[in-house]
């Protein structure tokens, strides 16, 4: 199942839990969001590795031509 048939059977959840009240779709649907994104993040994408570091020392600006 995808991420955003996920959100929409939650965000279906969290509105017939409430009652089933008229106009509060968006506020459902980011519950939704928040709840189910941050589990998701990690397992689909798996951990986040830090950014490589690019050139230490050295200046971008001097190893381009007139520069």
């Amino acid at each position: 199942m995808d991420g955003e048939e996920r959100i929409r059977q939650r965000a279906h959840e969290i509105w017939e839990r409430e009652g089933r009240p008229e106009g509060r779709q968006q506020e459902h649907w980011d519950q939704a969001v928040q709840e189910i994104e941050p589990e998701g993040s990690e397992v689909e994408r798996g951990p986040v590795a830090p950014d490589p570091v690019v050139g230490v020392g050295s200046d971008p600006a001097a190893n381009r031509p007139g520069g």
